[in-house]
């Protein structure tokens, strides 16, 4: 895995937690494999917590809230639907983090790690065709989480310490991507045959597929998406995988499950179910921007203007296909150009998107969104508001969490966007709505630099830096946040931070806790 060059220092490897090569199961769970598990939950997230460290330092880790509230709008679904099954029992639940981290990479691929933590690439996002096989994806994943197959496979490990364990697990995601990185992956003069270790046992796969296509199903998405999305791996693997489908090296395909999924794949063909041609112009517009977001180069931001202007520069019959392929040109074009700072290019291809894709609920959302995103681009924190307080539709599909009530995190970020982007009095509702939206979400770091930047347009200096502290801490940057809360306690001693008194007893006591935590954090290393 490419997460930025994930240090190819990292040791050799020996276990895996790369993701998937699927196929459809029975939707009967099979039992848990094994027993006498040595991790308990608790040290099963706090490796976890270890290698999300790494991986948030990444160059190629992006916090896009509109991608992550699609694939989480997925991901709350399928949760729900394991909670439902017994799959997901009330420890793990509370223990595991639940956090899906997305990566700048254009191959196709997604991991699950210990404790909770998910891993997609855009590429992944990019490549499918609907919804149902993202969630295939995500549901086989979610799987080997709620069967605990990562800690059975630690526990047999045992003889290694913790932090030996995740540095191996981090030099697994960096040889994923790269076969060379894999054969000089050697620590102490010891070296593994990468094949022959980077797998999950048979066993382990066959129930991630059933049990995964059970939550699936339990969950309302479509079946036929797990045998779509085997057939092509089954496609890649016959063009000798040049590189774009990295559990193809990781996680090669097995005869049985081959076969398994074309017996699954013929019962399910008389049960299709039709396309919804809103959710279908909705994925084409995220699988767009995954693609653009996944190589922001000038050259590649300008390609995607110019294909949407060559191919859309004629009449275009409109079809449910030939809609989706509209509305994804146009949507990576308009957000290509804003990124190159051409307003006017942006607002045009947004125009042309809104003929497009404005008359469902889903996809009008989506191009709301961007159109939001374009006018804060621009500057224009009054067309964007404007746009952000239409009436949004409710929908699981647009990063709800049904468990919570809540407003999409994108569309609440860009609104505290606009807001403090509109002067001093929207800085402070935007400020009074962040501080209770991260009193529930205290590792969101985009909300705290948003805080931090509202604080900051109010002149609430101590505020604006213990924001800032705040964000660094979220990701497990110890060390940066200690820093950050130095300066605030500097300001405080020369007495230039004003007389907010209850803000410096808090960045007091955050900063004890703080020390604390990267105390322990050097232990580690």
């Amino acid at each position: 895995m490419r997460f930025a060059g994930l240090k190819r220092k990292l040791l050799c490897v020996t276990l895996v937690f790369s993701v998937a090569a699927m196929a459809q199961g029975s939707p009967n769970a099979l039992p848990a494999l094994g027993d006498g598990l040595e991790m308990s939950t608790g040290a099963e997230r706090q490796l976890g917590d270890r290698i999300a460290r790494e991986l948030y330092r990444s160059t190629a880790y992006v916090d896009d809230a509109i991608l992550g509230d699609y694939v989480e709008g997925l991901w709350w679904r399928l949760m729900a639907a394991a909670r439902v099954r017994g799959e997901l029992t009330p420890d793990m639940d509370a223990q595991y983090a639940w956090a899906i981290m997305l990566g700048r990479d254009r191959s196709v691929n997604a991991f699950a790690l210990p404790g909770g933590y998910m891993g997609v690439h855009l590429g992944l996002i990019a490549s499918v065709d609907d919804a149902d096989e993202l969630a295939s994806v995500l549901a086989h994943e979610l799987s080997h989480i709620t069967q605990r197959h990562i800690a059975r496979m630690i526990s047999r490990q045992g003889q290694q310490a913790p932090w030996m364990i995740a540095a191996m697990i981090l030099g697994i995601l960096a040889a994923a991507s790269s076969p060379d990185a894999a054969g000089a992956l050697i620590v102490g003069g010891q070296a593994a045959s990468v094949q022959g270790q980077l797998n999950f046992s048979r066993d382990m796969e066959r129930e991630a597929d059933r049990v995964g296509y059970g939550v699936m199903t339990q969950a309302g998405f479509n079946g036929q998406g797990f045998a779509s999305m085997f057939q092509k791996l089954l496609q890649a693997n016959r063009h000798n995988d040049t590189g774009a489908f990295p559990y193809l090296r990781s996680h090669p395909l097995t005869t049985e499950r081959i076969a398994d999924m074309q017996a699954r794949q013929q019962l399910q063909a008389g049960a299709a179910q039709a396309k919804d041609g809103d959710t279908a112009v909705a994925h084409a517009m995220l699988a767009a921007r995954a693609r653009v977001l996944a190589d922001t180069s000038v050259d590649s931001l300008r390609a995607a203007v110019t294909q949407a202007e060559t191919e859309l520069s004629g009449t275009i019959t409109t079809p449910l296909q030939s809609s989706a392929r509209r509305a994804g040109l146009l949507y990576a074009a308009a957000w290509a150009a804003g990124e190159l700072r051409d307003p006017q290019t942006a607002q045009k291809m947004w125009a042309r998107l809104q003929a497009v894709a404005s008359t469902q609920p889903q996809s009008a959302y989506q191009v709301r969104l961007l159109g939001a995103e374009l006018a804060l681009s621009a500057g224009e924190a009054g067309r964007a508001m404007a746009l952000l307080d239409q009436p949004t539709a409710a929908s699981n599909h647009l990063g709800v969490d049904e468990t919570k009530d809540k407003k999409p995190r994108a569309e609440t970020l860009l609104r505290m966007r606009a807001l403090t982007m509109a002067g001093q009095s929207g800085a402070a509702r935007a400020a009074q709505t962040l501080q209770v939206w991260l009193a529930e979400r205290p590792r969101d770091a985009q909300a705290w630099q948003l805080l931090s930047a509202a604080s900051t347009a109010q002149g609430q200096t101590l505020r604006a830096i213990r924001a800032d502290a705040e964000a660094y801490a979220s990701r497990f940057d110890y060390a940066a946040a200690r820093d950050r809360y130095a300066a605030a306690q500097d300001l405080i001693k020369r007495g230039t931070a004003g007389n907010d008194y209850i803000e410096a007893s808090i960045i007091e006591t955050r900063s004890k806790q703080v020390d604390a935590l990267l105390r322990e954090q050097m232990r580690e290393r």
